[in-house]
């Protein structure tokens, strides 16, 4: 599951980054502040790959969607298994997806903003 921890503050559950992500591979999910588009990738370094769609360095999908919030990821200790979550992510439906962004980040915070 993604590094977070959930801190409670009123009625309101936020997921809040402890500290910065470990050395592994990470399937990560960006989208967009309109939240009509999801991108789903693999990294071995969370940060400077978040840096890069945010900073618009690749033209292509992200770019062109403006998909720079961060609203989840998972580490991996192996580039096998996190390629394989890749793959299994992208086949599911979007409700899917959302419905697990929504378990690990109901408030849709980007954790970016906690690892860089």
């Amino acid at each position: 599951m993604p590094e977070v921890i959930v801190k409670q503050t009123d009625d309101v559950l936020l997921p809040i980054m402890v500290a910065k992500p470990l050395e592994g591979y990470y399937v990560y999910m960006m989208t967009s502040s309109s939240n009509d588009h999801l991108y789903i990738g693999v990294t071995n370094d969370l940060v400077r790959r978040v840096k890069e769609h945010k900073r618009c360095n690749h033209d292509g999908y992200t770019k062109q969607n403006q998909l720079f919030i961060l609203v989840y990821y998972q580490r991996f200790s192996s580039v096998e298994d996190a390629i394989a979550r890749e793959k299994q992510l992208k086949r599911w439906s979007r409700v899917k997806k959302e419905t697990l962004i929504e378990m690990v980040n109901p408030a849709r915070m980007d954790l970016a903003e906690g690892i860089d």
